[in-house]
């Protein structure tokens, strides 16, 4: 079964810094039945990037509007996005949610402009220690679903998920891949409830090229959303286990 890693360069390198990356990634990486990638560059360095990967690697954006044009200073709408060659679009990220207070009903305006574009949105969910320490994994994942998809009309082709517990993400204390398996394994029937098909749930917080291998060994985890590792080279190249040699 084909897995999906999606690297989220977040704000860590400059324009060249990303270009330099994607010239290796384009040199290294080979479409295949294996894996299918994708880079979330900064939104400066989107084009150029894109242009680098030539193909070979898929390009998402780390936001948009929840609009499709209009007075928004300093907005990208999705349907911009997906003029420039955009694939994905990461809706609801926690550090979106979290750092810029975007709450569960802008997610919602989100993912349906993205819907609207005719891209494909990686919509983001997960619980927060607090969350987990009050065993409230399960309310808070149901909330942030039925919030993003109650009423729409959507089949699996057309949406990514992607679990990333908040207490995980940037800590180096990554959710255990049997406790991610579990969680992905429920949160697929519970994903049954809104949209038509199979979901595809990537898992994402502290993955990196030590643990990478033992979250796709799962049977319930179709692939990985990565963030720090994914902007140094031979780590992301190890990651879809590619031998690499600077």
């Amino acid at each position: 079964m084909k897995k999906y890693i999606f690297g989220n360069w977040k704000m860590y390198l400059d324009h060249k810094e990303s270009i330099d990356l994607a010239n290796v990634l384009s040199k290294k990486i080979k479409k295949n039945d294996t894996y299918e990638v994708a880079v979330f560059p900064s939104l400066l360095s989107f084009l150029e990037v894109s242009t680098k990967l030539n193909n070979k690697v898929n390009i998402g954006a780390q936001n948009c509007a929840w609009v499709s044009k209009g007075a928004y200073t300093g907005e990208v709408s999705a349907h911009i996005l997906a003029d420039v060659g955009c694939k994905y679009v990461l809706v609801g990220h926690s550090e979106r949610r979290h750092i810029f207070g975007e709450t569960n009903e802008l997610v919602r305006k989100k993912l349906e402009a993205v819907l609207d574009a005719g891209l494909i949105p990686v919509l983001c969910i997960g619980e927060t220690q607090a969350d987990r320490d009050e065993d409230k994994i399960q309310y808070r994942l149901k909330k942030q679903l039925m919030k993003a998809l109650e009423g729409i009309d959507i089949n699996a082709e057309n949406i990514i998920f992607a679990y990333e517990p908040v207490w995980a993400i940037g800590t180096g204390t990554p959710c255990l891949p049997a406790d991610a398996d579990d969680i992905h394994g429920w949160l697929k029937l519970e994903i049954k409830n809104y949209i038509k098909g199979e979901a595809k749930i990537l898992y994402g917080g502290s993955v990196n090229v030590d643990n990478a291998t033992s979250y796709l060994d799962y049977e319930m985890i179709d692939g990985l959303l990565v963030g720090g590792a994914s902007v140094k080279s031979d780590d992301f190249l190890k990651i879809l286990d590619i031998e690499y040699k600077k």
